[in-house]
């Protein structure tokens, strides 16, 4: 049986006042697909106070996540740096599950934000399971008894550069930033992939992390640790650009796809039309054939827009160029870039 899958980027809805328009000029094509799975960064949430911008929280009206339904999302993660506080997640899983989308990396205590998704087409489950390293260090990570996001601990480090200058006499010499996934937080994780491998089919991993366009250390020890336990494909994102891809061991690996639909953000501030890829897997029998991506950005209207690799022909020569540091290679087939395809 063969099966067509979309994996996309951020997703946040804040400000969306008619949920028919962010997905208007792509939902023929997200509904055209079997399995839909996105990051959700924003929590359908409506303070009973009023707020300031100043006052972080990226918070969506409950009409706003009618938008997903409309573009046929399936599956979202919420594990991220801004679904945080009780009664804001509280309220958009319940949201979430009011609508029937299937939800994974937050939720009202540690074992529901830690669940992963399971979503069955034709006898072919389809796992999926996120979470992020990019939280704040109090109160954002789910507790036994509180909401909160399900996380992948990472430790950052500051070397001094003397290697190089074979000296410590340089003053002011900045020093080498270091970072790696925590052992027992890596080990945990690994572990919940390879429970989720036994019960599914294909598992995608799907990760929030980076800083800026740069791939950190501890990113590709996670990416490798979800391979190595079973994960089929890891879905990167949180800097909001497009990173470098990586095949490991077979095995696609996305650093970041961008964003998806994200107009509004920190400080009620509008953002710029950022590029994001949009990916498409194929699958028979519940085997990966092909992963392929394409480019969206989003218009004045906070429309989704498709984008042709023509036009945005530097930026595919950007992400050609981070890839090469891996040895991953892309073919440009019927609009699509093709990363990995089964032999």
């Amino acid at each position: 049986m063969q099966h067509k899958m979309i994996l996309t980027g951020d997703i946040n809805l804040m400000g969306v006042t008619d949920p028919t328009i962010p997905f208007a000029q792509i939902g023929d094509v997200t509904r055209g697909a079997d399995v839909v799975f996105a990051n959700l960064e924003c929590c359908f949430y409506e303070p009973m106070a009023e707020r300031s911008v100043e006052e972080e929280g990226f918070y969506a009206s409950l009409k706003s996540a009618e938008a997903l339904t409309l573009a046929g999302v399936h599956a979202v993660g919420n594990a991220n740096n801004v679904n945080i506080g009780g009664s804001a997640i509280r309220s958009s899983v319940g949201r979430l599950d009011e609508l029937g989308i299937a939800h994974t990396g937050a939720g009202v205590n540690r074992e529901e934000a830690a669940r992963p998704v399971i979503i069955e087409r034709d006898g072919v489950r389809y796992g999926f399971m996120q979470r992020s390293s990019v939280y704040w260090n109090h109160g954002h990570e789910a507790t036994d008894d509180f909401p909160g996001i399900s996380i992948v601990r990472a430790h950052t480090a500051y070397r001094p550069q003397i290697d190089q200058l074979k000296t410590l006499t340089r003053p002011g010499m900045p020093p080498e930033v270091v970072t790696w996934a925590d052992a027992e937080s890596l080990a945990a994780f690994q572990d919940d992939i390879a429970s989720l491998r036994q019960r599914a089919d294909v598992v995608i991993a799907s990760n929030h992390w980076g800083l800026d366009q740069e791939i950190l250390t501890y990113q590709q020890e996670i990416a490798h640790a979800a391979i190595e336990a079973g994960a089929d494909l890891v879905l990167g994102h949180g800097p909001h650009f497009p990173l470098g891809i990586e095949v490991y061991k077979d095995k696609p690996v996305f650093y970041g796809v961008g964003s998806f639909s994200f107009e509004t953000g920190h400080r009620a501030q509008k953002h710029p039309d950022w590029l994001g890829l949009m990916l498409h897997v194929s699958l028979d029998d519940g085997a990966l054939q092909d992963v392929a991506f394409s480019f969206v950005r989003h218009n004045a209207r906070n429309e989704t827009v498709p984008r042709d690799f023509e036009a945005e022909h530097a930026d595919l020569e950007d992400i050609r160029e981070k890839s090469a540091r891996f040895g991953t290679t892309f073919a440009i087939e019927d609009g699509r870039a093709i990363v990995w395809r089964k032999t």
